[in-house]
């Protein structure tokens, strides 16, 4: 049998269809979003996918596609996260993860309903450095960005920790690894858009690097249940 990831034990309940399809939202989740902002990054006139970030695909002419692609995103993880209580329940999952893991499925709604402000000179004809907030709209699209960029590598930390108690050594370090390299790709990114002249150009590529760990790591997480689940007895 294969092993149950930290904390799954024999008390996991007997796999069902609609956890499998829950578990498998999560692990869809991260792939299905960041093909979208690849293809979209490379066709959009002059979007520069290595400096300007995924939320600025939301502005202009077909950034209802973006807008979109941040909703899904976050009903997939919060369809996880629904899987994640209804397989494991509180004696096999950590719970604050799980609530983390679906705060960020919030958090990416909220950042496909409200609209970013330009940054880095995207759209055309708009400032490069970002001097303010131009209505609240843009400020409510940063809070919701924050359990995504924070709770991620949060929950990451939980489960590394429950990891490392059921000698899960190997999750443990992968788990405390995405964190550390969130958090670091997280203030670079963020000093990237602030145009630091040495890391404005390449902001769009941290960006990418950052939300690629975290959303990698989701997927992975997602697979560990969904396998252990398929082969626990009850």
């Amino acid at each position: 049998m294969t092993r149950p990831p930290a904390g799954l034990g024999a008390t996991a309940s007997r796999p069902q269809p609609l956890n499998r399809i829950l578990l498998g939202c999560g692990a869809a989740a991260g792939p299905v979003f960041i093909a979208t902002f690849l293809v979209t990054g490379a066709v959009r006139a002059d979007y520069d996918p290595m400096r300007h970030p995924v939320s600025s695909l939301a502005l202009g002419p077909g950034g209802w596609v973006q807008q979109a692609s941040f909703c899904l995103n976050g009903m997939m993880y919060l369809a996880f996260a629904a899987g994640l209580v209804r397989t494991q329940g509180r004696r096999c999952a950590p719970l604050t993860g799980i609530l983390l893991v679906a705060a960020a499925g919030a958090g990416q709604i909220g950042a496909g309903i409200f609209i970013t402000d330009p940054v880095s000179g995207y759209p055309p004809g708009t400032a490069h450095v970002l001097s303010g907030y131009s209505g609240p709209e843009a400020l409510m699209h940063d809070v919701a960005a924050v359990p995504v960029f924070l709770g991620i590598p949060a929950a990451a930390l939980i489960w590394a920790r429950a990891s490392a108690r059921h000698r899960c050594h190997c999750w443990a370090l992968y788990s405390g690894a995405t964190a550390v390299i969130m958090l670091a790709g997280l203030a670079l990114t963020s000093a990237a858009f602030a145009q630091a002249p040495a890391l404005a150009p390449v902001g769009g590529l941290l960006q990418r690097l950052t939300v690629g760990t975290g959303m990698t790591w989701l997927s992975a997480l997602a697979i560990r249940y969904r396998i252990a689940t398929g082969t626990s007895t009850g």
